[in-house]
């Protein structure tokens, strides 16, 4: 009795690209698990959410079929970029994103600040408005994408 502890509270967490999951119970910097793991960043999980498309009203499934539909599900997961020199703590969850990743991510959000700054100085253009291909593509990309916010 006694020797109850909290011992998750007391692990840091890395996951891998592949899936693998590695606990550490003491903190450790940036540095050394970009060392062993060449081609990839640390980036600070902050959280993951799961969005439902909902099908339109045209598109209703034939009677018989039951109440479920063919809906993918987008998972949007926020991270933050470490630096070397940062440490990673107890307590928290950690990623390894692939350098590739990373670009992507950085093409992404400098095409979308391209694409507003646009907007913004042609104000004829009409705004927010799509058409379906475009809205189909933006599904597509989101489909577990991380949201990358950079120190």
């Amino acid at each position: 009795m006694g020797n109850c502890q909290a011992t998750d509270a007391a692990t840091l967490v890395l996951q891998h690209p592949c899936g693998k999951v590695e606990r550490f119970y003491w903190p450790m910097s940036v540095r050394e698990v970009m060392k062993t793991n060449p081609g990839h960043y640390v980036a600070l999980l902050i959280s993951t959410t799961l969005y439902h498309s909902h099908p339109n009203n045209n598109d209703k499934a034939p009677q018989g079929t039951g109440s479920k539909t063919n809906v993918n599900p987008v998972r949007l997961t926020r991270i933050k970029l470490l630096r070397p020199t940062d440490t990673l703590l107890l307590g928290h969850v950690y990623r390894l994103i692939t350098t590739q990743e990373v670009m992507k991510g950085l093409y992404a959000k400098k095409h979308a600040k391209m694409k507003k700054s646009q907007q913004e100085s042609d104000p004829n253009e009409k705004a927010g408005q799509r058409s379906e291909p475009d809205k189909q593509n933006k599904v597509n990309f989101l489909k577990n994408t991380y949201i990358i916010s950079y120190l």
